[in-house]
């Protein structure tokens, strides 16, 4: 398992943390997922032999945030 920190934009209510976590969280590969609000985060452990990190960034950018970073 891999896990990877995602720098976000655009959170700017609670709503936005339960949207991308129940996306993401039921993409294949993603063990767990949480969004860190005030800190604009997002931490995903996954699967490097079912999804790739990029693959969640673009996840997360469809849902209209902005992917600025990722470690």
């Amino acid at each position: 398992m891999t896990t990877s920190v995602i720098q976000l934009e655009g959170l700017t209510c609670p709503s936005c943390v339960k949207k991308i976590e129940g996306v993401v969280g039921k993409m294949r590969g993603v063990e767990n997922v949480k969004v860190l609000f005030h800190a604009q985060k997002v931490k995903v452990t996954f699967s490097q032999e079912q999804i790739i990190a990029k693959e969640i960034s673009e996840q997360i950018s469809k849902l209209g945030y902005s992917v600025v970073g990722e470690k």
